[in-house]
């Protein structure tokens, strides 16, 4: 039959019979202190302990993209009533006005009037359930202010274009039209 670990140690000289009986009476006075259930139930206590706290920090996530969803919804039904509160009606309808909206060409009619307010940045051009409405600029900054791409169009909010010409152009007596009317 094998031997026990201490005993095969007590036969290889590494340990003398004093420790080793030392240690049999520690182990055996730790066995009588703790209860024959105790042990288990400790387990038991640290397993749903874990389980709590993995509980409450995917609670704690939930929660977090819970108020992140509500924040959007909140922001995007402040951006729908300002633009519907600022709506500049279309007057006329006499000039075909392009802007680009996500690499694609879009088309909105309006009045000579309003064409040369959208030029000069006092009007802009909202995008409000697939349909493209004109607001004042004042209104624009504040709607950019909460979500920018609610805007597609705003003169400030557009790249600027270069205004200097390139002393190297032969063409730099020639002025382009930015207003060309097809």
């Amino acid at each position: 039959m094998a031997k026990s670990l201490q005993e095969q140690l007590l036969g290889a000289g590494l340990v003398d019979k004093k420790k080793a009986k030392n240690i049999q009476k520690e182990k055996r006075v730790q066995r009588k202190q703790t209860p024959k259930g105790q042990a288990v139930q400790n387990e038991a206590e640290a397993r749903i302990a874990q389980q709590k706290k993995e509980k409450a920090e995917r609670d704690k996530a939930l929660n977090q993209a819970k108020l992140e969803e509500q924040n959007r919804k909140a922001i995007k039904a402040q951006v729908k009533q300002l633009i519907e509160m600022n709506t500049v009606p279309s007057e006329g309808d006499d000039i075909g006005f392009q802007f680009a909206v996500d690499k694609k060409i879009k088309k909105v009619y309006i009045s000579e009037q309003q064409q040369t307010h959208l030029l000069k940045g006092r009007l802009a051009i909202a995008n409000l359930d697939e349909s493209f409405i004109l607001i004042p600029a004042t209104a624009a900054t504040k709607i950019i202010e909460r979500d920018e791409a609610a805007i597609v169009y705003h003169m400030e909010k557009s790249q600027p274009q270069d205004t200097e010409i390139e002393e190297d152009d032969p063409y730099k007596d020639y002025q382009i039209p930015d207003d060309l009317m097809w």
